[in-house]
């Protein structure tokens, strides 16, 4: 079970240390320190990097549980990529639009924030609830429903009665 919470505890690490408290405290800090931002994405980018990475080397004969939790984590380090890529995308398109077409300083600030940095905050909030599930399945012992259906190949049927 400690070996099952591991991919858990990095991914919710990086949800919570790094992407709201590091990103908040050195944003407070002012001008002088926003330099120092670049470090948010250089650390989610290698710790999502390692979960892609060790959830690719886990063997699923050595520990099918610890396999699947690994498998967990890469699903959601998964979407959190796509959300990231999606801000990058957005402030690229953003800063070409200032620099290429003319387009207002506040017009491209308003399209970073409405369409890069609040669906990334969202899905920030979202998956620390869905990985706090996984980290509480991990520490006793058991597998979410979906997880044992697409990696154990079992049909879970619902209980109908109370």
């Amino acid at each position: 079970m400690a070996s099952a919470k591991v991919p858990h505890d990095i991914f919710i690490s990086n949800l919570i240390m790094n992407h709201i408290l590091l990103f908040t405290g050195l944003a407070t800090f002012g001008q002088s320190y926003m330099k120092f931002l670049v470090l948010v994405p250089i650390i989610s980018i290698a710790t999502l990097s390692y979960t892609f990475y060790r959830a690719a080397k886990v063997k699923r004969e050595d520990s099918e549980f610890v396999y699947i939790h690994w498998q967990i984590a890469r699903r959601w380090s998964t979407l959190f990529a796509i959300a990231l890529s999606l801000l990058a995308t957005v402030a690229a398109l953003g800063w070409l639009a200032n620099q290429q077409l003319g387009l207002m300083k506040e017009a491209v600030y308003a399209m970073i924030g409405g369409l890069g940095i609040l669906p990334t905050l969202v899905t920030v909030l979202v998956l620390i609830v869905i990985e706090s599930d996984s980290l509480h399945h991990a520490r006793v012992g058991t597998l979410p429903k979906w997880a044992q259906r697409r990696f154990l190949g079992e049909n879970i049927s619902q209980d109908k009665t109370n």
